[in-house]
């Protein structure tokens, strides 16, 4: 966890001292004022609907050293810091992600021998993230990305909150706009990242594929500058999934002229870890045989359902591989990883409630797709449902993606094809009728508590349900009803 005076604070993110002593030795970072401890450092971020600013007072009250402002401050601010000894900063342009960017990138400067994994791609990062964190745990004291965590203000914090003893830090790196990535490389200076795909993920936003590689590979340029750990035979390094069609380009254009090298994993010949002999068992587990270039080879099982997964363990092994972790150790971690919520996690099954696969927390079309796959892939004495929300950020592309994800759904043995939204629900339900299915097996509800209202009188026991959609559409609320109407 970050410690640092004030002065040392103003020294890395150029902020301006208001008030207070520089002396005030400030330990951890917040930014909600509900969770500030005594001593902590926290920042006010001028919100769309919430003016952090208004908090500040609050977090002085509750024994924060230092308050990090974007905005002028009030007289009651001033008042309660020089009671409570608290020191007040304005953040350099107002700009609180500029700040907490700037001293992450600090603390990070300051621990030169932390090994950082920085992990972004389309589909799967956290997953993968968490895969990692697993498998390095035998032999590193790791810290990862909690939840969401992964964007300009939660990367930060992240790396803010390492502990003292920390070894490897497991950095998950999202974005929506072209340059957010290589902001937090630039912070955090990754000496191993994995790419896990590029798929369609916010391509209203940057406009293509090709763009959104772009974007994903300037995990790169932070690679340049990462310091090597004394005494650790590590080099920098990209780690790619071969199949994925961009993988020689992010490769040729960005990693091999920085002087980086890469990896490839996946299921060819010529990848350097490799997974055969995929199988999914009947709870929709994937196994394999992970083979690596020396001949070790070990079948291993996946801890959550879905074959799209296998890569994303290949993944993983391949940096605990290349970090030393003894493989046998890395592969056990791994399988004993507990399911991540939200995420493929399969709920209900008793008190007469239906198995509800709950995917809720976001969605893209490939990852709808492989949702679909693990629906159709575990036992079922019911009807198997999907219940799919709309997706987000598709931009131009969306009504086209959406009809996809319709299709798809139609060419899937379901009973029934439950969609929630309005235009892009629409979308999906013209093409699932393109692609055959009947109307009658097709329900459009405006909201997720009208799909909860309804399906929660007539689902059954032996039913296997998905509720899938991007996390805007809230369609965890409808695993949250459907299920507690069963606990009543």
């Amino acid at each position: 966890m970050v410690e640092m005076t004030v002065s040392q604070v103003v020294c890395a993110t150029d902020a301006q001292l208001i008030a207070g002593s520089g002396t005030r030795v400030c330990s951890g970072v917040c930014i909600d004022s509900r969770n500030v401890e005594p001593g902590m450092l926290f920042v006010a971020f001028p919100g769309e609907r919430v003016d952090g600013n208004t908090y500040a007072p609050r977090a002085a009250q509750a024994g924060a050293a230092c308050v990090v402002i974007t905005a002028d401050p009030t007289e009651e601010l001033l008042a309660i810091c020089a009671e409570k000894n608290c020191a007040v900063l304005r953040a350099s342009e107002d700009n609180g992600e500029a700040f907490l960017l700037r001293l992450a990138g600090a603390w990070r400067q300051a621990h030169p021998n932390w090994i950082v994994v920085g992990v972004t791609g389309s589909v799967g990062k956290t997953t993968t993230k968490d895969m990692l964190a697993c498998a390095l745990s035998p032999r590193y004291c790791v810290h990862a990305t909690v939840g969401n965590f992964n964007n300009l203000i939660g990367a930060p914090l992240t790396l803010l909150a390492a502990p003292e003893e920390t070894e490897v830090v497991v950095l998950e790196m999202g974005m929506n706009h072209p340059g957010e990535i290589e902001a937090l490389a630039a912070m955090a200076k990754p000496t191993l990242a994995v790419i896990t795909n590029v798929g369609t993920s916010h391509i209203g936003l940057l406009g293509s594929r090709e763009n959104i590689a772009r974007a994903k590979a300037e995990i790169v340029s932070g690679m340049c500058d990462a310091t090597l750990p004394e005494g650790e035979q590590v080099a920098r390094e990209l780690i790619l999934v071969g199949e994925d069609d961009f993988c020689d380009f992010i490769a040729h254009d960005f990693a091999e002229p920085a002087g980086v090298a890469v990896t490839y994993v996946g299921t060819s010949d010529k990848d350097a870890v490799r997974a055969s002999e995929i199988e999914i068992d009947e709870e929709g587990h994937a196994s394999c045989v992970v083979s690596y270039p020396d001949g070790w080879s070990r079948h291993t099982r996946l801890p959550v359902p879905g074959k799209r997964l296998v890569p994303d363990l290949l993944l993983a092994l391949t940096v605990a591989w290349r970090l030393g972790v003894d493989r046998e150790a890395a592969c056990k971690a791994v399988e004993a990883m507990p399911p991540t919520h939200m995420r493929l996690e399969v709920r209900g099954g008793s008190d007469g409630a239906p198995r509800i696969i709950d995917d809720t927390y976001n969605a893209s079309p490939s990852s709808m797709a492989a949702a679909l796959d693990v629906l159709c892939s575990l036992p079922c004495s019911g009807r198997r449902i999907a219940v799919l929300g709309e997706i987000g950020e598709l931009g131009d592309n969306a009504q086209e993606l959406h009809a996809l994800v319709g299709a798809y759904a139609a060419a899937k043995p379901l009973d029934m094809l439950c969609l929630i939204g309005d235009k892009d629900a629409a979308s999906m339900r013209e093409g699932a009728i393109t692609m055959g299915m009947s109307t009658d097996s097709i329900e459009t509800f405006a909201s997720a508590e009208a799909a909860a209202q309804v399906l929660g009188q007539v689902l059954c026991p032996e039913d296997l349900v998905l509720a899938k959609a991007s996390r805007a559409a809230g369609l965890d609320a409808f695993v949250k009803e459907v299920l507690s109407s069963y606990a009543r």
